[in-house]
């Protein structure tokens, strides 16, 4: 297993450590849904070190990069950030990842960690008709997700950029803790605001310290990574290996939104979208909540009134904030409006549900 450089403090904080990605990570510390709850209404710090990072360089970054991912490059400026996807060939997802316009001719794709060596294989073969420079630097780069309604208070405290004025899906490199060249994003997991910080990892420790002591007045917390699925789930947002996989197709994860289909953009599976976009889904993610008393979770199978399979789920839990059981599932096309009533399988009975739209929370 690999581990980030916060292995021991993670440890030393009593963390339940647990493999994730082929990552040794902290799931919770005190629970949950105190750290669901914490990140909600005032700031916690996740770990997510495990993420790659690969830049793609040099004059042919971009035709490159327009057709190996779903989004549209040219829309990109320096300083600004997108949601993207690679298409693999065969009407599936190779991961989903940001795409940071770092200069005219420099771009960082910070991807999922279980899907690194994957990633790295797809950009190297596809790599070679185009010529781009790529660099994986995913050892040596290390990330804190600083979430939550009072996250850019916090690390307002420990650089002179006003944080505040950042849009959201943009970048900068700022001095932070006294330290220059740092880059820092407004994105966010959990929909609750705050930003990511990235750093070299020689650095991490002073990181870390500083902004747990910036964070003291604002009751700052570590928050595991079971916190970070139930809080991105009550947003809607995919995570890989469950509204989007290798067999699941952009349109049908319902993210046509990062899929262009512009004239000036020639990108892998461009032809099969547009057919599948012509001849309409046969199947879609959708939202559900239980109205039956019954928690889903991924595989149960997902069924209409009288048993028949219709669908399955793709991710489940007890939202801490919606207080309420809910889920995605995978669905027959027939399926999938708003207010439609499904079933889940659960321990062999029928549970009833209802598609609903996204996101669940609307804090």
């Amino acid at each position: 297993m690999k581990e980030t450089i916060f292995k021991s403090v993670h440890e030393q904080l009593g963390a339940k450590m647990v493999e994730f990605a082929g990552f040794y990570m902290p799931i919770q510390y005190e629970g949950l849904s105190i750290e669901h709850k914490h990140v909600r209404s005032k700031v916690g710090v996740f770990d997510v070190s495990h993420m790659g990072e690969i830049y793609v360089k040099g004059p042919k970054a971009v035709p490159y990069l327009q057709y190996i991912t779903s989004n549209d490059v040219a829309a990109l400026t320096p300083g600004k950030i997108q949601y993207s996807c690679y298409p693999n060939g065969k009407g599936g997802i190779v991961d989903d990842f940001l795409l940071y316009c770092m200069g005219e001719e420099e771009y960082l794709l910070v991807v999922n960690a279980a899907n690194i060596d994957k990633d790295w294989e797809f950009m190297t073969r596809h790599n070679e008709k185009f010529g781009a420079i790529i660099e994986n630097r995913s050892n040596e780069i290390s990330q804190l997700a600083v979430q939550g309604p009072l996250a850019l208070k916090t690390i307002q405290k420990l650089t002179d950029t006003n944080l505040e004025e950042m849009p959201y899906y943009t970048h900068k490199t700022v001095t932070l803790a006294g330290i220059p060249n740092i880059l820092l994003s407004i994105t966010g997991y959990t929909g609750s605001g705050g930003c990511e910080i990235y750093f070299p990892n020689e650095v991490g420790h002073t990181i870390w310290n500083a902004v747990f002591e910036a964070g003291a007045e604002f009751d700052i917390k570590p928050i595991g990574l079971g916190a970070r699925d139930t809080l991105r789930l009550e947003m809607g947002f995919c995570l890989y290996g469950h509204e989007i996989d290798d067999t699941i197709s952009p349109l049908e994860a319902g993210l046509g939104w990062i899929t262009k289909f512009v004239d000036h953009k020639d990108f892998i599976d461009k032809e099969y979208m547009l057919n599948m976009k012509a001849e309409g889904l046969k199947r879609k993610i959708v939202g559900f909540e239980m109205i039956d008393r019954a928690i889903p979770r991924m595989d149960y199978e997902v069924c209409d009134e009288n048993g028949n399979k219709i669908g399955v789920v793709r991710s489940g839990t007890q939202g801490p904030s919606v207080q309420k059981a809910i889920g995605t599932a995978m669905v027959n096309i027939d399926f999938s409006k708003v207010g439609t009533p499904l079933y889940i399988k659960v321990r062999e009975k029928l549970m009833k549900a209802e598609v609903v739209k996204f996101p669940f929370y609307k804090g």
